[in-house]
């Protein structure tokens, strides 16, 4: 049989008909993540399993990278932007693990097969030089003799050890979505069992904040609608009393500390776009439980806000007595607008005086608010982001969502992974706190009509680019990570990075090393897009602290 092996970037998204340069090494601090990508072509029928070998072996874990409906790439004019392809198909972004008792897949005729690589460094590897050797053991249709294929890393360890000191990190995670995608009902020990996986796979892509449903989130739901009720906090009334049970909210706060989440935003206080209304809320009554609050409730309904004025007080006690008061943000309405600022101002007025040494944390475009004191934590659209760099906002956030489509960073399937990780410098060099995403694994149309298969559409239905709702998988029974995923795990680990050399060499020096390297000044909307900058740069990075 005639084989050929190849070693990649983590930074290629590996396709039939395209060639690629080769790596044989790379380097990393203790403690440091690195991944790249091992790619091997039969010209007949094959059955391979793999295996690594290398003194960090334990450290390692293998993914078989499959394809990702790609039907959707933007809903824009792209055309000279860079994206990969402008055509529906498919494209490399799921990532299914090989496990030691499970390492064996058929490769076609001409077929080409590619393997995630992740190591994780121990921080107390030795300094130097490991190799890391991907093994394949391939024997042909016919059950002829075994072949082995072997592809070598060589990883040079620093003798540094990555700073822990890390940004902000949240995609809005759904527990309605793990219930129907996985056909269990919510809150069921099956549902626990599901949530658990999906918040150990979003830590382990470096995500280190979650979304609380205290109740359940206003977020992308029809008006007049309500989305499968994952309400953490039951509600009862009494007369004008409310009582409060956190049992479940305990749970989940417990699991989610389990894996590392050190940071929570609650569900938003009011309607998405303006808070015009209050959320989907049940309460319960008499023995009887109903939408006490929602659509058919304005957001300065005097029953409302005498319900917020005792429903924030109790979560504020709650996040206070499980020592996570300075660790818990609050949002009031995602993406408002000049047009709604009274109505958010109304809303902002009544939280503020109830947090304690929480922050308020929203999705906003305009600086206005947070000029008015309405926001304490502001996100803006990294389309947006250069008028509140202006004002050296200390607390300032950024996203990016089904927009920008053009010019600027963003995580959509069709463009290049390196418009993925330049995130993590741009954070970096204008000391963005933190980084909030919509989709972590929002299986739905757009607002949530009806629910839809990420494995048959990767943008909501055709509403947005493939991609932007969520970057894991269902699995039968747990959840798959992604191409992008990992990626933007790098473009975090890159802020890090810059952390650990700039207790060397100090801010200015690593900002200057940045902007050397890029050519220029970085910006968020002027930034070398290839590949080799970003390789290059973190290399330079790693040598300078092993110095």
């Amino acid at each position: 049989m005639a084989f050929q092996i190849q070693q990649v970037s983590s930074l290629e998204k590996v396709r039939a008909g395209y060639t690629y340069d080769t790596v044989a090494a790379c380097t990393a601090l203790r403690g440091e993540r690195v991944s790249w990508q091992v790619a091997i072509t039969s010209e007949d029928i094959c059955f391979l399993s793999v295996a690594v070998e290398s003194p960090l072996k334990e450290h390692v874990r293998l993914y078989r990278v499959q394809e990702a409906v790609l039907d959707q790439p933007a809903t824009e004019d792209v055309t000279g932007d860079g994206y990969l392809t402008e055509a529906a198909g498919t494209m490399p972004d799921i990532l299914v693990p090989l496990t030691e008792d499970d390492t064996a897949f058929t490769l076609g005729r001409g077929q080409r097969a590619v393997v995630w690589v992740k190591l994780d460094v121990p921080a107390d590897a030795p300094a130097g030089d490991h190799p890391v050797r991907v093994v394949f053991t391939v024997r042909g249709q016919a059950q002829t003799a075994a072949e082995t294929v072997t592809a070598e890393m060589t990883v040079t360890v620093a003798p540094a050890v990555i700073a822990r000191r890390e940004a902000i990190y949240t995609r809005w995670f759904y527990l309605d979505c793990i219930a129907t995608a996985h056909g269990v009902e919510v809150f069921s020990e099956e549902h626990w069992a599901l949530i658990d996986k999906y918040v150990a796979a979003a830590a382990d892509m470096g995500i280190n904040m979650l979304l609380v449903p205290t109740h359940t989130p206003p977020l992308d739901t029809e008006v007049g609608t309500a989305r499968p009720c994952v309400q953490l906090v039951d509600i009862e009334k009494t007369g004008d009393t409310y009582t409060f049970g956190f049992e479940k909210f305990r749970r989940y706060i417990a699991l989610c500390q389990k894996h590392g989440i050190r940071y929570f935003e609650t569900a938003h206080m009011f309607s998405q776009w303006g808070a015009k209304c209050a959320p989907n809320i049940l309460v319960t009554e008499n023995g009887e439980t109903t939408y006490r609050f929602g659509w058919h409730v304005p957001s300065d309904d005097p029953a409302y806000i005498a319900f917020l004025q005792q429903y924030i007080a109790a979560i504020a006690a709650e996040v206070k007595a499980l020592g996570i008061e300075k660790q818990t943000y609050y949002h009031i309405s995602d993406e408002p607008n000049m047009t709604t600022m009274a109505t958010y101002q109304t809303a902002a007025d009544l939280l503020r005086p109830l947090l304690g040494a929480s922050k308020t944390l929203d999705a906003l475009s305009d600086y206005a608010f947070y000029e008015r004191g309405l926001v304490q934590c502001p996100v803006t659209s990294v389309a947006h982001i250069a008028e509140f760099l202006k004002h050296d906002v200390p607390e300032q956030w950024v996203y990016y969502c089904c927009g920008p489509q053009t010019v600027y960073p963003n995580s959509f399937m069709a463009m290049p992974s390196a418009r993925v990780r330049i995130l993590g410098f741009l954070m970096y060099k204008y000391d963005i706190k933190g980084f909030l995403h919509w989709g972590y694994n929002f299986y739905n149309s757009a607002v949530s009509r009806y629910p839809v298969d990420p494995y048959l559409t990767t943008s909501c239905d055709g509403t947005y680019p493939s991609g932007d709702p969520f970057i894991v998988y269902p699995a039968k029974d747990g959840v798959y990570p992604s191409i992008r995923g990992e990626v933007t795990f790098h473009a975090m680990q890159d802020i890090a990075l810059c952390r650990t050399l700039e207790e060397k060499i100090g801010r200015r020096a690593v900002v200057g090393m940045i902007d050397r390297a890029a050519g220029g000044e970085l910006r968020f909307d002027s930034y070398p897009k290839e590949n080799g900058f970003l390789l290059s740069l973190h290399e330079e990075m790693v040598q300078k602290l092993g110095e």
